[in-house]
């Protein structure tokens, strides 16, 4: 396996790649990998003849008072977790190589990024847009590969696949949970012993939904107002939202109906987490 900093060793490599007829799938993280990301690696290995990891914390996806300088890293630990799914190459730039000092231009898929987290980080969908095109034109594979745990950025991701005809498939993988059920995110990092335990109420919201809505409850209000007394009971957990919208389009919907998605943010302590779960009703429907 192979690192590199430089966006023109990745596309002499891909190059060669692609002129020995080799498939190639794109893994764009922002580093701090867990398992999580391992199961989207080792997804990729399984779908393609070579894997590229983007190893990146982006600064323009982080608003102004957001834990950019703070969030967590380690390319050692990145390294040994990519080379142990299958991983053939890590690009792990420096923000320079990636944006000029004078760069200007901009990506953005605007309804889709209008609700649930695009309420409270305006600017946030802007930068992955920006940044997952940059990345695609570096990497330029068949197949990237994006984790349901964000799953408004995934159909973020999709709209602008679609909307700007790029050829890309994108692929969606399920979320990975801890064993106590907490979806595992490099931001659990962050939490104390106490809001460890605390954090677990996001799970429980969850699972709960998704069983009221399997076992035949259609009304949005009553789903969430279940989902938020669950939050609720849990004294360090404050909510940012808890809402349901179509999974593709992430229009707020009063019934669940076809894929239905339902999402949830909330600060344990000062860390925020997200957790979601989607639901197809067609198929529910007929079973």
């Amino acid at each position: 396996m192979e690192i590199t900093g430089s966006i023109q060793n990745v596309r002499e490599t891909v190059k060669k790649w692609r002129q020995q007829g080799l498939s190639v799938g794109f893994v764009p993280t922002m580093g701090y990998l867990h398992e999580g990301h391992k199961s989207l690696i080792v997804k990729a290995v399984s779908d393609n003849d070579k894997v590229v990891v983007s190893d990146f914390v982006n600064p323009i996806q982080f608003g102004a008072n957001e834990d950019l300088s703070t969030y967590p890293r380690d390319i050692e630990l990145d390294k040994k977790l990519c080379e142990a799914a299958g991983a053939d190459l890590i690009f792990h730039p420096q923000p320079d190589e990636m944006y000029a000092s004078d760069f200007s231009t901009y990506v953005e898929a605007q309804n889709v990024s209008r609700e649930l987290c695009g309420r409270t980080r305006p600017t946030h969908f802007r930068g992955v847009c920006t940044v997952v095109c940059k990345l695609f034109h570096i990497v330029m594979p068949d197949r990237a590969y994006f984790g349901q745990k964000d799953a408004q950025q995934l159909a973020v991701i999709r709209r602008m696949v679609r909307d700007l005809n790029m050829d890309i498939e994108i692929v969606g993988c399920p979320i990975v949970r801890e064993a106590d059920g907490l979806a595992k995110s490099s931001r659990n990092t962050y939490l104390n012993e106490e809001e460890r335990k605390a954090a677990l109420a996001l799970s429980k919201a969850i699972f709960y939904g998704e069983e009221m809505i399997r076992n035949g409850e259609r009304k949005a209000k009553v789903v969430l107002a279940a989902m938020r007394s669950i939050i609720e009971e849990e004294p360090l957990a404050k909510i940012d939202y808890v809402e349901m919208t179509d999974a593709d389009s992430i229009e707020p919907i009063e019934t669940a109906q076809g894929r239905t998605l339902t999402a949830i943010a909330v600060y344990i302590g000062k860390t925020r987490l997200i957790d979601n779960f989607i639901v197809d009703l067609r198929e529910v429907d007929q079973s």
